[in-house]
């Protein structure tokens, strides 16, 4: 899967009311859409401006769902996915779509 295809399915995820297990999981809709605008943003960057611009993109959403106490679910893969695609573009030095 390519970067800007997991970015999609995460803001995809993300857009999704939130189910009784996610809510049991920490997650709120406030912390989703915020989570959601913080991935949409870096996907723009990327579409927009090419994607060299991962080099300047250092998402921490890990350690920010950490701080807010989400447990492992869906929603929480679907945006470590997506952090993962990031550094790993990033260090592979991967220039497609550029």
């Amino acid at each position: 899967m390519d970067l800007l295809t997991s970015l999609d399915e995460a803001v995809a995820a993300l857009e999704e009311p939130l189910t009784q297990r996610d809510v049991e999981e920490g997650w709120t809709d406030d912390l989703r859409r915020e989570v959601q605008e913080e991935i949409s943003v870096n996907r723009s960057a990327l579409r927009r401006h090419g994607l060299w611009m991962v080099h300047y993109l250092r998402p921490r959403l890990d350690e920010w769902m950490d701080r807010e106490a989400i447990r492992p679910g869906r929603l929480r893969q679907a945006v470590l996915n997506a952090q993962q695609r990031l550094t790993d573009h990033r260090g592979g030095g991967s220039q497609e779509g550029a």
